[in-house]
């Protein structure tokens, strides 16, 4: 005989909604969410009988928010009777749940391949049969949990899985933004609430019955626990919210309880029974001897387990709010010595148990933020470092676990917090930590673009270590020199550079390997890159060693001797993990340097996605240095792309932002994207300004990182503008100055320069051959395709049109397929005075700018370029430029064609 389905009052609507979810076709994700108390555990309970009537597997778990800041501890609830069918998946999901349920060591996954993981997990559980997973108090879930439980149940669509979570109306929970959809659970109504009553307490005296409804209000777990605690003298309703009305109810009931058995209770609320059969690498305490409260409905027994669970959330609550300090250190003490095997878990009680200082649990507690932060855990490691501190039995234990805590905390977005723990550590009076400067330095930097503070701070600080550390190297001098680097970086100063490698060097071998690739990288490649690039890829050989940030600056590195596409893939998942996890700063720069690797390979639309992503995280979370990084960078894209009003109102915010602050670094990207934009408008008197401005022709300027790289751009300013002289030295001086052994991407841009320059074919020759057959060339599209484009202008005048076309082709290709509109333009034009019959893409046919318009009118009037740019205050060269713009833009190819193109187009605007 089937059981029967639980009867509820007043929830008719309820019931047929959730009745459609578990007999719809396909997957999908629902909230129910209401206050404490409204029968929400109770919908949850009819959905279970309903499903399991209709032949689902029903999966249920519970949120604890005792364990809400331990990972993934929601998600093994849910999965832990569905793990003997991983069996049936690919080594990789395998990994991927043995790197979270601690299965083996390694670094969390991220949230994409974690939840693709467990899709397919549920798709292999639901192959035979339907599957519902139910999560009652959800606001609890731990934040991976959640994260994972999002990204899965905004891709049931088309499954046999469903997915419902409960949520309380009054706490904020990571599912409120899951855009999933809901069903708000609110209070019965006034002839609901006296149904129920009739029901349950049909024996109420009429003056009882109106003060339950008065203050019950429509909370179903009110009217059915009130009635029989409101004639008791020590209760006391009015004004008393109904949270706190409730515990006062259970608070009756655990009052007379034996003391033994209060603290079995105890025990159990704080090891959260009642919310889940499993936990990561072990289970939760068993209560013994506690028959007398369930006799007070204050337990039941799991069906499943057959243990004693609390019948309620709220009970759990009140237990715990019912005990003194000390009852619950006892606790937490007990429970710390059950989970003795587990880190995390033990750390937890630890915490909470420890009064005076204790360096054993201290230590433990810096294990279980070890452990915490490889599984995705920052916010839960910050808090357990921070203890640990507290719990430091001298002074420089407590300092050394502050300033890593307030590492972990600038990285994971959580500045303030960070600046609070730096404060903390400061006696008046006396000299900073060094270990408190590190993040002191990082705020200031990052808030603030203080370069110079930052800069004075870190060179105090790596002198007292020098002088009264240790004499080998350390994790916090490491960290020290790395910022130092990054500042000086950012600040593109030659005194401050050379202060900085003065600092350093002064270390001897205390200096680790890794930061003194950075300080050459960063520094100036043209004078300390010799032999870097083989350096980097050595060192990713052992990248399985190094932390998240290390990891980041090293692909940072590798990026400027183009040694960074190979391990782009590490980088993205890195990243997708750090920003899902909370190491928010450091997955922020992870994707910024994926958005430059992705420009450089071609792969523009990406990089542009990339890019604002990083921007849109740097701004909310305050990281005011990051986001102008990111605009510069975006700016130099949209100047490569055309975009010019994007590029320039990108450009102006970045460089009104970093020029004052003195960041070299972030002032020469926006001249480059000033470089950029010229050159894309065919302004180059204008590109060559903004070159000239980062590095002058012939040299490279010292500690300029951008100088290098803006080779080419110089280069064709300089050859366009008539400085040929100038133009042949700054190609020269990139030879000499052996930028080919540093970089593919500068060996590419040099030969190519070298052939622009050439004065006698024999060499150019030579030097376009060099530079189009470079093995490296395909990843640098965008330099190749200006390479062809400037090899199929020089043959066109000097051997005719045919030979041309084997080096405009590709080029005009390549533009196109990367957006980059005015250089496809440019090899469209080049291609039809080589008699090749193109038409203008559709996508870049567009209005011509007023200033275009303005000398296509001029030019169809008879007007030379010279009587042009006096009329306009331009450079007959600039005018020359915009003709050439507009010419494919009205589909022509000369100049007596220009009337009747202009006609044609007022005709359309008409």
């Amino acid at each position: 005989m089937e059981p029967p389905v639980t009867t509820m009052v007043g929830r008719g609507s309820e019931q047929e909604r959730l009745t459609a979810l578990v007999t719809a076709a396909g997957g999908q994700a629902l909230i129910l969410r209401g206050e404490a108390g409204v029968g929400k555990s109770t919908l949850l309970d009819h959905l279970a009988e309903q499903a399991a009537r209709g032949g689902h597997e029903v999966m249920r778990a519970a949120g604890v928010e005792a364990e809400s800041g331990l990972p993934y501890s929601g998600l093994h609830q849910f999965l832990y009777p569905l793990l003997h069918h991983m069996e049936g998946l690919d080594d990789g999901h395998r990994a991927a749940f043995d790197a979270v349920f601690g299965g083996r060591d390694g670094s969390a996954p991220s949230v994409m391949s974690l939840g693709i993981a467990v899709l397919d997990l549920l798709s292999l559980a639901a192959s035979k049969q339907p599957l519902l997973l139910i999560l009652d108090d959800g606001q609890w879930l731990d934040g991976p949990s959640a994260e994972v439980l999002g990204f899965v149940g905004r891709r049931l669509t088309g499954s046999s899985v469903q997915l419902v979570i409960a949520l309380r109306t009054e706490v904020r929970s990571r599912f409120d933004t899951a855009a999933f959809a809901e069903l708000a659970v609110a209070p019965l109504s006034h002839e609901a609430s006296e149904q129920l009553l009739d029901l349950r307490h049909p024996e109420l005296a009429p003056s009882v019955r109106r003060l339950v409804l008065d203050q019950a209000r429509g909370n179903p777990l009110a009217l059915l626990d009130l009635p029989p605690q409101v004639s008791d003298a020590t209760f006391r309703l009015h004004g008393i919210p109904l949270p706190r009305r409730l515990q006062h109810v259970y608070g009756a009931r655990i009052e007379h309880l034996d003391d033994a058995v209060r603290r079995e209770l105890l025990r159990g609320a704080l090891d959260g029974v009642g919310a889940g059969t499993g936990f990561t690498r072990g289970t939760r305490y068993r209560m013994r001897d506690v028959e007398e409260a369930a006799t007070c409905d204050l337990l039941e027994v799991d069906p499943v387990s057959g243990d004693f669970v609390f019948r309620h959330p709220l009970i759990r609550s009140t237990v715990v709010q019912m005990a003194t300090p000390n009852q619950r250190r006892a606790a937490h003490a007990v429970l710390a010595q059950v989970h003795h095997e587990d880190v995390e878990r033990r750390a937890t009680h630890l915490a909470a148990a420890t009064v005076n200082p204790d360096e054993q649990v201290a230590a433990a507690l810096e294990e279980a933020a070890e452990s915490v932060t490889r599984r995705g855990g920052s916010v839960a490691a910050v808090a357990w470092l921070t203890r640990a501190a507290e719990l430091s039995e001298n002074h420089e234990g407590r300092s050394r676990r502050l300033g890593d805590a307030a590492f972990v905390a600038g990285h994971a977005g959580l500045l303030d917090q960070a600046q609070r723990l730096v404060l903390s550590d400061t006696v008046p009076g006396k000299n900073v930590p060094p270990a408190s400067v590190l993040t002191s330095a990082f705020v200031t930097l990052t808030e603030d673009g203080d370069v110079r503070s930052a800069h004075r701070q870190l060179v105090a600080a790596i002198g007292t270590l020098r002088d009264s550390g240790p004499r080998e190297p350390g994790e916090l001098l490491t960290r020290l020199v790395n910022l130092l680097f990054a500042v000086s970086s950012y600040a593109g100063d030659r005194a401050l550079w050379e202060r900085s490698r003065e600092v350093v060097h002064s270390l001897g071998d205390r200096a680790l390997p890794l930061s003194l690739i950075y300080g050459d990288v960063w520094s100036d490649l043209v004078l300390h890159g010799a032999g870097v690039r083989e350096r980097v890829q050595r060192a990713f050989g052992e990248v399985a060693d190094l932390e998240p940030w290390e990891v980041m600056m090293l692909f940072g590195a590798a990026f400027y001797v183009d040694a960074s596409s190979p391990y782009r893939p590490l980088l993205e998942r890195g990243a997708e993990r750090e920003v899902e996890t909370g190491a928010v700063a450091t997955g922020m720069n992870m994707l910024h340097l994926i958005m430059l690797d992705q420009l450089t390979a071609g792969d523009w639309d990406e990089a542009e996605r990339t890019g604002q992503r990083s921007l849109d995280l740097a701004t909310s979370r305050g990281y005011a240095l990051f986001a102008c990084h990111s605009r510069a960078c975006l700016a130099l894209l949209a100047a490569m792309r055309g975009r010019l009003e994007r590029a320039r109102e990108l450009q102006a915010a970045a460089d009104s932002w970093a020029r004052p602050r003195g960041l070299g670094f972030l002032t020469q990207i926006t001249d480059a994207a000033g470089t950029a934009a010229a050159l894309s408008e065919g302004d180059y008197e204008a590109a060559y300004l903004h070159a000239i401005g980062i590095t002058p022709p012939g040299s490279f300027e010292p500690y300029a990182h951008q100088a290098p790289r803006m080779l080419l751009d110089l280069v064709e300013a300089a050859l366009h503008t008539g400085r040929t002289a100038q133009a042949r030295r700054h190609a020269l001086a990139a030879r000499d100055a052996g930028l080919p052994d540093l970089s593919p991407r500068l060996a590419l841009i040099t030969y190519g320069a070298l052939a622009m320059t050439a004065p006698d074919e024999k060499e150019a020759a030579e030097m376009y051959a060099r530079a189009e057959s470079h093995p490296a060339g395909a990843s640098f599209p965008f330099e190749l395709a200006r390479i062809h484009l400037a090899h199929g202008i020089r043959a066109r005048h000097t051997q005719g049109p045919r030979p041309a076309r084997q080096f405009l082709t590709p080029a005009a290709e390549t533009f196109e397929r990367l957006g980059a509109a005015p250089w496809a333009e440019r090899a469209r034009t080049e291609l039809r005075a080589a008699g090749v019959p193109v038409r203008a893409s559709s996508s870049q046919l567009g209005t011509l700018t007023w200033q275009e318009r303005r000398i296509a009118e001029l030019a169809a009037g008879g007007l030379t370029n010279k009587e042009i740019g006096e009329r306009m205050h331009l450079s007959p060269r600039t005018v020359g430029s915009h003709l050439y713009r507009v010419f494919p833009k009205l589909d022509i190819t000369s100049r007596a064609a220009l009337r009747d193109a202009l006609g044609k187009t007022e005709g359309q605007d008409a």
